[in-house]
């Protein structure tokens, strides 16, 4: 395993109740608010750089948030490869 680390960013905004049933799907997530956007950064063991970003859309979707996008800093896509 190797531990890859991304930023999942939101489309909408979790309440304090929503973001605490997140934290209980995931615990390598920290959820935040950035100039207005929400998202949460994970640092995920998994195989592969896909299999740790699909795992954790899965996680998000299963508590009902959809995911805008996938960010990830340009060391971090060299590191994946």
């Amino acid at each position: 395993m190797k531990l890859h680390e991304f930023t999942l960013v939101l489309t909408v905004d979790p309440s304090d109740e929503q973001a605490d049933r997140m934290y209980g799907m995931f615990d390598d997530g920290t959820i935040a608010t950035v100039a207005g956007i929400p998202q949460i950064h994970f640092h995920r063991d998994a195989e592969s750089l896909e299999e740790a970003i699909r795992s954790a859309i899965a996680d998000v979707r299963s508590v009902g948030f959809d995911v805008a996008r996938v960010e990830m800093e340009p060391n971090a896509i060299l590191q994946a490869s």
